[in-house]
């Protein structure tokens, strides 16, 4: 029995993707703390924290920067499509 072109194409959209490798991750996550750390404006000891994976569309980081005056903490998003990451303002 042969089986539709439509069925076969849904058949194909159902299978799950294949999972990226562990270096891919290592690089997503080494991308996320580079773009998060350039975007800040002040000089300090940084710690950037990263959701190892994030979501389907953007990696999300927690950003705190100790400085002389005190200790700030914000979120960073990264646009997964552009490479592109913007800061919170600090809590």
């Amino acid at each position: 029995m042969r089986m539709p072109t439509a069925l076969l194409a849904l058949v194909a959209l159902a299978t799950p993707a294949t999972a990226s490798s562990g270096d891919a991750w290592e690089t997503f996550r080494q991308d996320v703390a580079t773009a998060c750390t350039a975007l800040l404006q002040e000089e300090g000891d940084v710690a950037v924290e990263v959701n190892p994976f994030g979501s389907d569309r953007f990696g999300a980081a927690i950003v705190t920067l100790t400085t002389a005056s005190g200790t700030d903490r914000m979120i960073c998003v990264y646009v997964k499509e552009t490479g592109t990451a913007e800061l919170t303002s600090p809590f």
